[in-house]
């Protein structure tokens, strides 16, 4: 009976030490702040994408409408860049466990006098994320076309 309760014990601070490390993995900007234009796709069905192209807007409009996304958004922390810059990428926490997603944007001319973006949202951890990624960039895109 001890040893049940000696692995019990020690499987519940297994698991307490990766939901810790979850939580407080550092987020390096030379792994995260990548070109979503040139990134590639990773092997775990836990991101979605945004096509320079597919948006397509006036010259200087998009960026000042990605700040307002980040600022209306929640559990969201920018880790390298500026939307006003062109190219920025977040940290959005998921609300119960804070696992991250990170999301990396370019605002890109479109070579007509408009701009288009690229976007990349990916999960860091796990093979799977409920859908959250292609929903977080459905809204992206409703901001986007936004007013």
């Amino acid at each position: 009976m001890k040893k049940v309760l000696n692995l019990l014990v020690a499987l519940a601070i297994l698991l307490a030490g990766i939901l810790v490390w979850v939580r407080v993995a550092p987020s390096d900007p030379a792994v995260w702040h990548v070109d979503p234009v040139t990134a590639p796709d990773p092997v775990t069905p836990n991101w979605a994408r945004i096509a320079p192209g597919e948006i397509v807007a006036p010259a200087g409009s998009l960026a000042p409408k990605v700040a307002a996304f980040l600022a209306a958004e929640p559990r969201v922390r920018v880790l390298a860049g500026a939307p006003a810059e062109g190219w920025v990428t977040w940290v959005q926490r998921s609300r119960l466990m804070g696992y991250p997603d990170y999301v990396s944007l370019r605002i890109l001319p479109d070579g007509a006098g408009q701009e288009t973006v690229a976007v990349f949202s990916r999960a860091r951890f796990g093979q799977g994320d409920w859908g959250v990624n292609a929903e977080r960039l459905a809204r992206l895109r409703a901001a986007l076309a936004g007013g």
